[in-house]
Formats: C-alpha cells, structure tokens, sequence
C-alpha cells in the first residue's frame, strides 16, 4: 500500500472541491434560479461529508473493539484522523462565519 501525498494546487482544489462531492439533483444543472449551488450549498455537503466520515469512524472503532479480523488497526486509526481534520477544518469556517457575521453587526451605518 502506498502512502504518498501529491502537493494540492489551488486547480485541484476546484475540480476535486476541496475534497467534498457536490450534489447534483437529477435532471439539474446545479444551478437554483440562476444560481449555482454557492457556499450554503457546499458547506451543507461538506458538512454531511464530515458526517459520514465520523460514523465510519465510529463504526470501525466498534469493529475493532468487538475483534473483528477484517478491520485492522491501522484503518480505525485513519478514518478516526480524517474524521477528526473534517471536523476541525469544519469548526474553523463555522467560527470565521460567526466572526464574520458580528464583524458586519457592529459595523457602524
């Protein structure tokens, strides 16, 4: 198994979209009038992504724990650190957002 890490440019970024898939609705052309999807958009499926690496997480910690012979260690412990960056990374914007919105608050008209 290898285990090298390409350098992210910031084209990558937006064609893999930072690591997040972006929902498409059947029959859509990801765009709601006239729109694209934006950032409440992305940050909703970077948000469910997060999601799902947590409970695969939590799920092979419990495999492993219970001592099953098809889940090693060494995978529980990767998905446990990816869960935990998605998190972290996750936490990051919420708090920017927040600082963000009482920055505009206190903004004197």
């Amino acid at each position: 198994m290898e285990t090298r890490i390409s350098p992210l440019t910031s084209q990558s970024l937006q064609l893999q979209g930072a690591g997040f898939k972006r929902p498409v609705a059947a029959g859509a052309s990801g765009a709601v009038g006239g729109v694209g999807t934006g950032f409440a958009g992305n940050f909703k499926t970077a948000l469910q992504e997060v999601s799902k690496a947590q409970n695969e997480a939590s799920r092979l910690q419990t495999q492993v724990q219970q001592g099953n012979p098809n889940v090693s260690l060494e995978e529980t412990m990767l998905a446990m650190q990816k869960a935990q960056i998605g998190f972290q990374a996750t936490l990051h914007v919420r708090n920017r957002m927040v600082q963000a919105y009482t920055d505009i608050m206190n903004m004197s008209v």
